[in-house]
């Protein structure tokens, strides 16, 4: 894969998991805008944390992509129940060009809150995921 972000961007638009799991490198990892403490890690936690957010929006579009090379920026929006949310989807890209870290920034507070309580019953049902990513920090270089 040389660049795996228009991949994602349909995938995401779509709710495709399957290839939305195909962009991201096997140690991909996303810090979670909710808790900003949580650190979601590896393709199984990765598939089960996605699967709930993407499934969970609706009418996402990505509206303008900023940068190039390994870090990239999408902006985008959606709705999560009666709210309309606002995206900054910051992307770090591995040397094969798969996804190795999401750093997402949602907007407005109430879609964000809505999003954690719609999420938290799909992901309660994983406890190893919460205790994983709740075990980690964001790896910074």
């Amino acid at each position: 894969m040389t660049d795996a972000v228009p991949q994602f961007r349909k995938a995401t638009e779509s709710a495709d998991i399957d290839a939305l799991m195909e962009t991201l490198a096997p140690d991909a990892e996303l810090a979670s805008p909710i808790s900003g403490r949580l650190v979601f890690r590896g393709q199984d936690d990765l598939r089960i944390l996605l699967t709930a957010v993407y499934r969970g929006i609706s009418a996402m579009q990505w509206t303008d992509q900023i940068g190039d090379g390994a870090h990239r920026v999408l902006l985008g929006e959606a709705s999560i129940g009666p709210f309309r949310m606002t995206e900054a989807m910051v992307i770090e890209l591995d040397e094969d060009g798969r996804i190795r870290k999401l750093n997402p920034h949602i907007r407005p507070w109430p879609a964000l809150t809505f999003l954690a309580v719609r999420l938290g019953p799909r992901l309660i049902r994983h406890p190893g995921v919460m205790r994983r990513a709740a075990g980690t920090r964001p790896h910074t270089p």
